[in-house]
């Protein structure tokens, strides 16, 4: 073995390359709590006209982009429809239900990590007193590094609107999905993008993911949700003064990262090929760049003492019966290669 190190705990740890660090020390600074930061106001109107949008919110999270959505379309006593895994439900700290008392409607995930079109029409609420206010489903794409199908997208967002509810996308890796549903249709990430987006009444995309910004996420609607939002993120603490370079790093990422998701795409297949054929692994076949591989049988006795090897090896992940391996700009095919060589070691030993 080398001394390599590859880090695929996730794409949140990349670093800001040469260009983006350029970018950043260019840009031009403002006040953007008074809309002064020329950066972030050129950020914002480059995301919101790139998905068909009126306006956008740069935010410093996706957590917050989220919340500042859910308040923003639902009142006390409203509702949400979600999936049990999506981020905006179980990983937010419970957000919406605690600064808002926006209740959540979770529903159990299809084998695709789509909602099932009956479960969310059974899940909208008559309007009635003894029950919340249905007004909102939020999806998520990708979901686990899972495509969601556009037709399914379609349809879902479609039968909610029809009752009268409206749509919000966690597209926190929105563009991952563009790029995987580009490779699908033939056509290209940033119309695919637009697509998905179009379907939903706002839209979070973070920057600091495959996009490799080091910080933030812009959140798209109409103006006037955006009003809303922008309220709701002031009194989330999300208001920032000089803003602009992290507005640039994000700005250049959309002018030079989207296309090259398909490497790290590409990376995750190759991890997942490698890893084909080991007993005691089970490997999930990654549509994008996440990849999932869990532990059967015996191996499961092993995964401490797999995980040690592979942080002594150089190699960093997530999980524990059911590991997590996100390929991101920071990781090449080498580093892929030696983790794959990491875990055989450690299974042929």
């Amino acid at each position: 073995m080398t001394n390599r190190s590859v880090d695929l705990r996730s794409d949140t740890v990349t670093q800001p390359t040469p260009g983006m660090r350029a970018a950043m020390q260019a840009a031009p600074l403002g006040d953007d709590v008074f809309a002064g930061d020329p950066s972030v106001n050129a950020l914002q109107e480059k995301i919101a006209a790139m998905l068909g949008f009126e306006a956008a919110l740069f935010v410093p999270t996706g957590t917050q982009s989220n919340l500042c959505a859910v308040l923003s379309h639902c009142q006390r006593g409203d509702e949400y429809i979600v999936g049990q895994m999506a981020h905006a439900y179980r990983w937010e700290g419970g957000g919406a239900a605690v600064f808002g008392s926006v209740q959540p409607q979770p529903l159990n995930h299809q084998a695709d990590g789509s909602l099932s079109l009956t479960d969310i029409e059974a899940a909208i609420k008559p309007d009635d007193a003894h029950f919340a206010r249905s007004r909102l489903l939020a999806l998520e794409n990708t979901l686990g590094g899972k495509l969601l199908p556009l037709a399914y997208v379609q349809a879902a967002t479609a039968l909610v609107k029809a009752s009268g509810l409206n749509r919000h996308l966690d597209g926190a890796r929105l563009f991952n999905a563009a790029v995987a549903q580009a490779a699908q249709t033939g056509s290209d990430a940033r119309t695919e993008a637009r697509r998905i987006a179009q379907c939903f009444d706002s839209v979070s995309v973070c920057f600091s993911k495959g996009l490799g910004a080091p910080i933030g996420s812009a959140l798209c609607g109409s103006k006037a949700f955006i009003a809303r939002a922008h309220r709701i993120r002031k009194m989330a603490g999300g208001g920032m003064r000089q803003a602009g370079g992290l507005a640039a790093a994000a700005s250049y990422a959309l002018d030079h990262h989207i296309d090259r998701l398909a490497d790290d795409h590409a990376l995750a297949s190759r991890l997942a090929d490698g890893l084909a054929g080991i007993e005691g692994l089970q490997v999930e076949a990654p549509q994008t760049n996440i990849l999932f591989v869990d532990l059967t049988g015996a191996a499961k006795s092993q995964s401490a003492a797999l995980l040690k090897h592979l942080g002594d090896h150089g190699v960093q992940a997530t999980g524990l019966y059911r590991l997590r391996f996100v390929t991101h700009l920071d990781v090449d095919a080498a580093g892929a290669d030696h983790a794959v060589a990491v875990i055989r070691q450690f299974f042929n030993s």
